[in-house]
């Protein structure tokens, strides 16, 4: 093998996703579309092989013979962030929400009486509960793949001092099937289509009197954070990994914000002390209107409950403020449109 001069940047390599039809399938390049995320860098990928290393009985030195390792049993997780666009939020929610894009018309709810919900070997017509991911490299032929993936964690934030409050996201993927270090992921079949006309969000879309945090509207926001908690757990160990996905835990929405402090949120304080048990303290909502709709960015808890409050210090003094989505039987939990 003779000594390569050829140099990559990091900003040669792709994230793509896409939904995948069939457990224990990758969608390969002919199947369903994939589509690249817009990041902000590429971070190695938490594979976790099962190796044991332990020194055996009659030697002082790890003899190779001692050396155990298996790809099959790891549980791997990938974590991307970067630019929240249309088509990439269409697939995190659909996948964090179990909700499919087409019934969804563009916002995604998360219902207080969702049942457990699991997947596993041989299933078929399972677009949007999973996804595969490929990790594009500018080598041809050695991207990392990912199959039977599930969003466990999804963050969705903006800062006015940030890129002009563009919404930017964070997020989680888990996938308990052995990856596959050579595949080959058609480049030209990967949607990069995304632009900053069309297929971004800002935090400046939000009306006044649609900044609501618990029933208190007409807030000034500098930065918020959502965080959509929905994790999983693997079991029934097969020769191509876990054989089924369980998703039956929690399912947690969270809202931290940095907010101005004025009259209307002085109130917060004696608000978070007050609280009644088993009463939700108002709705919450960040939109441009009343009512979420497709194509705009927005969130809403229609129960929630303050869990912090706290004063932040700055030239202008602020609050930071924490809320938790409450159900209330069959209601939505939380809902996002974009």
């Amino acid at each position: 093998m003779a000594l390569l001069t050829t140099s990559y940047s990091s900003s040669a390599f792709k994230i793509a996703i896409a939904e995948q039809d069939i457990f224990g399938t990758i969608t390969a390049a002919g199947g369903n579309n994939y589509h690249a995320l817009d990041v902000d860098s590429i971070s190695s990928p938490s594979l976790n092989p099962q190796q044991a290393l332990d020194v055996r009985s009659g030697s002082r030195v790890l003899q190779t013979t001692d050396f155990f390792h298996t790809k099959v049993g790891a549980i791997s997780e990938i974590s991307v962030s970067g630019t929240a666009t249309t088509a990439a939020l269409d697939l995190l929610l659909e996948n964090m929400m179990s909700e499919s894009v087409a019934s969804a018309s563009g916002v995604y709810s998360f219902l207080s009486n969702a049942s457990a919900q699991s997947v596993g070997a041989t299933d078929t017509g399972q677009v949007g509960t999973l996804l595969s991911i490929s990790m594009i490299s500018p080598i041809a032929a050695m991207d990392l793949g990912f199959k039977d993936c599930v969003v466990t964690a999804l963050s969705l934030s903006g800062d006015a001092g940030t890129e002009g409050g563009r919404i930017k996201f964070s997020a989680t993927f888990k996938t308990g099937s052995a990856t596959d270090a050579t595949q080959a992921t058609a480049v030209g079949a990967v949607d990069t289509a995304f632009t900053a006309a069309t297929e971004n969000y800002t935090m400046n879309s939000w009306v006044a009197a649609q900044r609501q945090f618990v029933g208190v509207p007409n807030l000034v926001m500098s930065s918020f954070a959502l965080n959509l908690s929905n994790d999983a757990s693997f079991a029934g160990l097969v020769s191509t990994g876990y054989e089924i996905i369980s998703r039956s835990g929690e399912f947690s929405a969270t809202l931290d914000a940095t907010l101005k402090y004025d009259a209307n949120t002085s109130v917060f304080f004696e608000n978070f002390m007050d609280q009644a048990t088993g009463v939700s303290e108002g709705a919450t909502l960040l939109n441009h209107q009343a009512a979420l709709a497709d194509a705009n960015f927005g969130i809403s808890m229609p129960a929630s409950v303050l869990t912090s409050v706290a004063f932040n210090e700055q030239a202008m003094m602020m609050m930071d403020v924490s809320i938790k989505a409450t159900g209330g039987g069959a209601t939505a939990l939380v809902e996002v449109a974009c």
